[in-house]
């Protein structure tokens, strides 16, 4: 027997994996079915699928790329210290989305799952420039306060303007008649603002704070 049910998919609440179960339980506690006698199939159940399997992915995503980061950065800058406070500091704007979309009731799906990932990647884009020119501005006299200012005059100002103009364009999609888009353009623009603003302040004051060793080496010449 199959049986076709349709499920409206814009209901307030819909849970669509908890629908599922308690079907599934119906089934076997009211009319004795066992788990073999049936199967659910069609895009619902499909689609549910690919949620769950997104979700149960998404903190092993989130914590394996931050470990290859972390890896990346101490290959790059060759101090566990510099790859430890930059990697630390580009989890916040991750938190700052997840944070927003949960008091929002924002439901992840396959549009706003990505935009924690995204955010890491810009962020840690951010963290490789402003490092390394600070490396080269805390070579000529040692000073780290002095070596921030010039830093924030230099590569700071063309990562704000670069990070405004990009969040600008991503917000046009806020005139998109289709809500995934419309959630992927605010996110992503709080994506783009709150990274740099957490590079411009957070990451050099720990710089500052902690002074790590800085390479002689020089990354940009």
């Amino acid at each position: 027997i199959r049986i076709v049910a349709r499920i409206k998919e814009t209901t307030k609440g819909l849970d669509r994996n908890q629908l599922i179960n308690d079907i599934n339980n119906e089934l076997i506690e009211e009319f004795n079915f066992n788990h073999e006698d049936f199967y659910f199939t069609g895009t619902f159940s499909l689609y549910n699928n690919l949620l769950q399997s997104l979700f149960e992915s998404q903190i092993k995503t989130i914590l394996s790329v931050f470990i290859i980061i972390f890896i990346l950065f101490l290959f790059i800058f060759r101090s566990a210290a510099i790859a430890l406070i930059a990697v630390l500091t580009n989890i916040i704007p991750s938190l700052i989305i997840l944070g927003i979309m949960g008091l929002a009731n924002i439901p992840l799906d396959i549009m706003t799952i990505t935009i924690a990932a995204i955010a890491i990647g810009i962020g840690i884009d951010n963290a490789i420039h402003y490092i390394s020119r600070f490396k080269n501005e805390v070579l000529k006299d040692g000073d780290y306060l002095s070596s921030m200012h010039r830093t924030h005059s230099s590569i700071g100002i063309s990562m704000f303007y670069t990070a405004a103009t990009v969040a600008i364009g991503f917000l046009v999609l806020i005139l998109s008649h289709f809500i995934p888009s419309i959630y992927f353009g605010i996110f992503m623009a709080i994506a783009m603002l709150s990274s740099v603003i957490v590079n411009l302040t957070l990451l050099p004051r720990l710089i500052i704070i902690f002074k790590p060793k800085m390479n002689n080496r020089r990354l940009i010449k």
